[in-house]
């Protein structure tokens, strides 16, 4: 048995307006860092953090978006996504950035790092979890 505790990095702000969206990247990858296991969920307006073509040149603010492509890098392969607050907001898997990760147990295959999620898949998640961070 491993003694690597799973934390789940729970987003659930617009990426832009806080400072949660930011500050939630960092501490994932600071965790990654340090090798924790590392799951992010992404639900409510969470969602827009990982939207296709954001452009934040009207609010002055940099896009940091992009900075989610580097997370397999970092073998961050679990980001769920809630099926409901996609429905809410009128959005789809295809709206979401393309975001994956090589599986080096498959030679290497290149495979998609998003999973959508039902509540009742993200209670069960939840409860599978060492630590759970909301932000």
């Amino acid at each position: 048995m491993s003694d690597t505790k799973k934390f789940l990095y729970v987003n659930r702000k617009a990426p832009y307006g806080t400072i949660y969206a930011l500050e939630s990247l960092e501490v994932v990858l600071i965790g990654a860092a340090f090798e924790q296991d590392v799951q992010l969920l992404f639900m409510d307006d969470g969602v827009f953090q990982i939207a296709k073509g954001q452009d934040t040149k009207g609010i002055e603010n940099k896009n940091f978006s992009p900075t989610y492509t580097a997370l397999g890098d970092y073998e961050i392969t679990k980001m769920y996504v809630s099926q409901e607050s996609l429905d809410e907001r009128g959005l789809t898997i295809d709206d979401l950035m393309p975001l994956t990760y090589e599986d080096e147990d498959d030679d290497w295959a290149e495979k998609s790092s998003i999973i959508v999620v039902n509540n009742a898949e993200i209670a069960a998640l939840m409860e599978e979890q060492d630590v759970v961070l909301s932000f």
